[in-house]
């Protein structure tokens, strides 16, 4: 399981800093909110969707990348190395 750092929350955004060792992944989980991504650390994550699907996803530090809610699946840190990203959701 990923480390999660709560970074801040108010009544429209939540944003977290995580941590992906090499290995790990978040678990199969559902984003209940828009959501946008920023990449601290360049690398890449296999992302695997509620149907199985495997994706290879190259991560760019500093680059960001948005996506809305309902997104179902499991994010891998297959890499050798470690991948660290915040993610702010937009609550309302």
């Amino acid at each position: 399981m990923t480390e999660a750092i709560r970074k801040l929350e108010s009544e429209r955004v939540r944003v977290t800093e995580r941590l992906l060792l090499p290995g790990e992944s978040t678990g199969h989980h559902i984003h209940e909110y828009d959501y946008v991504v920023v990449p601290l650390t360049g690398g890449e994550l296999t992302i695997v969707d509620a149907a199985g699907n495997s994706t290879k996803f190259p991560t760019e530090m500093g680059g960001a990348y948005a996506r809305q809610k309902g997104v179902a699946h499991n994010v891998f840190n297959l890499s050798d190395q470690e991948i660290r990203f915040t993610e702010i959701e937009l609550l309302g």
